[in-house]
């Protein structure tokens, strides 16, 4: 969903707390793409929203101030037609200026800063000048993160910095009106080059080089995707502070050349945002999560990345659920216009439309661990597949008394003027019954009620049969009794078709839900290694990065560190490996209770299936042959 203009997600209340605003919330609600985040974080008048800007495309539209006060409050939203992702938006979130004095809360800017780290896919910090020991220590928000953002629910005082590497954003240092050169020891460098030499540590153990490495080996430990910009002036410094009132042409070409590589970079270079496990965040789930988020700040405690998975799965699921039914009910009430129909016909729609909802459900959920959810989209499609099935029996009854009221027309009017209570009325009436039965039988031959209306049809003419059949008089007593006799058989042979024609379709049925679970089992497999597979690529993304920081170590020389470092990998490899063997724990259990309810119902069908054979092998037993009617 485009915007003309950014709107404001996250805003402070009088009390001083943050809270989301419904009117983005709304917005978010309506994107079921996937979704690219951009934040930027900074010291208030640096030009972030500048920035901003140029990546939705426009001069204008996030507010720049010209004051030393901050113009931005909150974090504000713009959602965008991602420019080289097809079927992606992107989200660009400008934040609130930290370090602004006249707000003397600081904790409220670490709470800004949290909720940037959590909500996007790409973190962009801005900062004027240079990047020296200053600027470094001006980001002293990064090392709060481990105080403020908690992976796993649990009370383990674990280091949780190789678990952050998994779904903390790419880091971008996007450093305003530069004009050093970059040169490493009289050396051209590149401006990552110049990046990673302000980060560079110190060797020692003495406070100030502790409290000098501390803020470099947050940042290196928690965004090892790191990118640096070096834009010039953009213009004479005078005229900086009002760069939304310059046009294009007023900017220095450098300045210009600079923003449209950044832009580039980050529209080429970013991804989609994920949670933990490698789910896909869409628009929908961005704004459950910035409210949960926010939520949790707002009551005092830590956000967790472990609960709000949880909460998102609780929502999602919830939410799959229903759009898988949604997907069956809509199929089913179109072809419901079209009742009464043959049940092979409604049973290869109902399997057709159970698949696809099970496809549906099965795209939008996740961690649905127990199959709690997956399961409760089974049954309520069941208890709809006998709904519709009843309703099909009703439209098929109907049809088929109406066909009967007509094809009985004549005789009816026959038995008003007494036509078969002369002699030789029983033979009579017993050969229109039989031209009556022949034309059903023929016009109702793929009714699923046909034998049990005629049934109950039959057994409602026997009556005026019986009538008949003592009145006439052409007939002895013995031919009489002979032939209520075989009018007996007859009707025990209609009631021995219509329960073979129950015992058919249940047969039918049988087949159809025998189709479905295998085709439900072949989904839950792709979805089962579907989330192995992001969960091995996640685990590998966070050792890989951790690789490279324990190279970055030993050629620095910090032995003593790195050696830590491997230990916990292995740790990690230890925990990762468990992890996926759990997880495909999990799934076995999913797939062998999903077994374990199919087969149930297949009993449960089965006994059915022996209850109706031995009731017509009985039925059989008692039949004789010879029939008027038949």
């Amino acid at each position: 969903m485009a915007m003309d203009k950014p709107v404001c997600l996250i805003d402070t209340e009088s009390d001083g707390k943050l809270c989301v605003q419904q009117p983005a919330l709304q917005i978010l609600q309506k994107i079921e793409q996937p979704v690219v985040v951009v934040a930027v974080v900074g010291l208030y008048r640096t030009g972030k929203s500048y920035l901003m800007n140029r990546l939705a495309g426009k001069q204008t539209g996030f507010a720049l101030g010209s004051t030393i006060e901050s113009k931005t409050k909150g974090i504000w939203m713009w959602c965008v037609p991602h420019p080289s992702k097809k079927e992606t938006t992107l989200v660009l979130l400008d934040t609130e200026g930290l370090g602004d004095v006249d707000k003397g809360d600081s904790k409220h800017d670490t709470n800004i800063f949290c909720l940037a780290v959590l909500l996007s896919s790409i973190l962009v910090y801005n900062s004027r000048g240079t990047i020296d020991n200053k600027a470094i220590e001006e980001l002293q928000y990064v090392t709060e993160l481990t105080e403020c953002i908690k992976v796993k629910s649990s009370d383990e005082d674990a280091d949780e910095s190789i678990e952050f590497v998994k779904f903390f954003p790419s880091f971008i240092w996007a450093v305003r009106d530069f004009t050093l050169e970059l040169k490493i020891d009289g050396k051209d460098a590149t401006e990552n080059e110049y990046l990673d030499f302000a980060l560079k540590l110190k060797n020692g153990t003495s406070k100030k080089v502790m409290e000098y490495n501390l803020p470099r080996e947050c940042i290196q430990k928690f965004f090892p995707s790191r990118t640096c910009f070096t834009f010039p002036f953009p213009t004479a410094p005078e005229n900086v502070s009002r760069l939304e009132s310059l046009n294009p042409a007023d900017l220095s070409p450098d300045f210009l050349k600079v923003t449209d590589h950044f832009c580039k970079f980050v529209f080429q270079e970013s991804q989609a945002k994920k949670l933990k496990e490698g789910y896909t965040v869409t628009g929908r789930v961005l704004g459950n999560l910035a409210k949960t988020y926010v939520d949790t700040i707002s009551s005092g405690a830590v956000p967790c990345l472990e609960n709000a998975v949880i909460a998102m799965a609780t929502i999602e699921n919830e939410a799959a659920v229903k759009e898988g039914l949604e997907v069956y009910q809509s199929g089913m009430e179109k072809l419901k216009n079209s009742f009464p129909l043959e049940l092979k016909d409604v049973s290869s729609e109902h399997q057709q439309l159970s698949n696809l909802a099970t496809q549906t459900f099965m795209k939008r959920s996740f961690r649905d661990t127990d199959g709690t959810y997956l399961k409760s989209l089974e049954e309520n499609i069941n208890n709809l597949f006998e709904r519709y099935l009843s309703l099909n029996e009703q439209a098929s009854k109907s049809r088929c008394e109406d066909l009967l009221s007509s094809l009985t027309v004549e005789m009816t009017e026959n038995l008003k003027q007494g036509l078969y209570a002369k002699p030789g009325g029983y033979n009579l009436f017993c050969k229109d019954l039989e031209d009556i039965v022949q034309k059903y039988n023929i016009q109702a031959a793929k009714e699923v009620k046909a034998e049990e209306v005629l049934e109950e049809f039959l057994k409602q003419k026997s009556v005026e049969s019986k009538a008949i059949l003592q009145a006439d008089k052409k007939l002895t007593e013995k031919e009489k009794k002979i032939k209520e006799e075989q009018e007996k058989a007859a009707l025990l042979i209609q009631e021995i078709k219509a329960k073979e024609e129950k015992q058919r379709q249940l047969e039918e049925k049988m087949e159809a839900e025998r189709r479905s679970n295998e085709e439900r089992m072949i989904q839950m497999k792709q979805k089962m290694d579907e989330e192995m597979k992001l969960q091995r690529l996640e685990a590998e993304r966070a050792m890989e990065s951790k690789l490279r920081e324990q190279a970055a170590l030993l050629e620095k020389g910090f032995k003593d560190k790195a050696d830590m470092m491997s230990r916990e990998m292995e740790e990690f490899k230890r925990q990762s490996a468990e992890a996926e063997s759990n997880r495909a724990r999990e799934f076995a259990e999913m797939l062998e209770n999903s077994n374990r309810r199919n087969e149930e119902s297949m009993a449960m069908m089965m006994q059915q299936h022996r209850e109706q054979m031995q009731a017509i092998q009985e039925m059989n037993a008692r039949s004789s042959d010879g029939c008027c009617i038949l």
